[in-house]
């Protein structure tokens, strides 16, 4: 059985090894960076992982594994540009180094070049993993169209919230494991239940970014926390704070959430206050161990010896810790 650190430098090398030799160079050079500022290559590893759950030559399917990592950077390309974010992973980000329309250009062709590598396995495969991607794909534009549509929305509940980061983030973390599992032969059921448990995990993966967005080092986040703070987007944190706070904690919330001129560090500090006076922080670990242990379950069902489980398990387990 492959260790997660072993295929996760393995994902490593042969994304360091793609070659990119299509004129012009400036449409590819976007997109070498960004695969190259690094990235925990969650939905690779994944991937690889799963198929490991059955056969023993995981790199066989590396091509799969690296296109769904240029699908999910490509995703981050253009959430940056939608966010005007300044930096990815402790680095500028493409619109910033390059300019919006480079990055409208390079993350459309890394879209493409995802297919491509997706597409590239066995044929009796090709079908059934790429509806998945395919199917994928159009949940993860539908997750992030909420997300956009969430910011200037009052409304918003929890069970949307939680709808939202599904599509958006949970379903590709689903989608890894799913053709890992189709790649490898597994049966419909196994398959089914290894696409549930990713997507189980996938949440408790999104809800701990949001936590992270908060209560992270930035040093080790990679990136300025309380961006979801000063955006007013609508978290599980900030949802609940709302709906848990009492009649001054909630005044002094909507007074933060409604002002246009304020000292970014000052509203951090405010609002990260009023979620440690509520408890939202506590709130937000038990749903992310909610989810964690649903996936478990669902891993739990699939029909391969215990033992051979065991890395995958570990590394959701890892996934569970991370601080970045």
């Amino acid at each position: 059985m492959y260790q997660s650190e072993v295929l996760l430098k393995k994902v490593n090398e042969a994304l360091d090894g793609l070659v990119y030799d299509r004129p012009p160079f400036s449409l590819y050079e976007p997109i070498k960076y960004v695969l190259a500022i690094g990235g925990k290559r969650v939905r690779p590893v994944l991937m690889l992982l799963t198929y490991n759950l059955y056969k023993d030559d995981p790199e066989r399917i590396m091509n799969q594994a690296i296109g769904l990592e240029t699908y999910h950077n490509f995703t981050l390309l253009h959430d940056d540009l939608m966010d005007n974010a300044d930096m990815r992973r402790g680095h500028e980000t493409v619109h910033k180094r390059w300019n919006p329309n480079q990055a409208i250009l390079s993350g459309d062709t890394m879209l493409l070049q995802a297919f491509e590598r997706i597409e590239d396995c066995e044929v009796d495969k090709v079908k059934d993993v790429f509806r998945t991607f395919l199917i994928t794909t159009y949940e993860v534009g539908e997750g992030q169209q909420l997300d956009v549509e969430y910011e200037t929305r009052d409304d918003v509940k929890e069970e949307d919230y939680i709808e939202m980061i599904r599509l958006k983030t949970s379903v590709l973390i689903a989608c890894a494991v799913k053709i890992g599992a189709i790649l490898a032969g597994a049966s419909m059921e196994d398959q089914e239940n290894l696409y549930k448990f990713g997507e189980q995990i996938g949440l408790a993966f999104q809800l701990q970014d949001d936590l992270l967005d908060v209560y992270g080092d930035p040093k080790v986040f990679g990136k300025n926390i309380g961006g979801d703070i000063t955006s007013n987007k609508k978290t599980y944190m900030l949802i609940n704070a709302l709906n848990l706070a009492n009649e001054a904690q909630r005044k002094e919330l909507q007074r933060w959430i409604a002002a246009k001129d304020f000292d970014r560090n000052e509203k951090v500090a405010a609002v990260t206050k009023l979620y440690d006076e509520i408890g939202i922080r506590e709130l937000c670990e038990r749903k992310m161990d909610e989810y964690y242990n649903r996936g478990l379950e669902y891993l739990a069902k699939v029909n391969v010896p215990e033992e051979r489980k065991s890395e995958l398990k570990a590394y959701a387990a890892e996934m569970m810790t991370r601080e970045s």
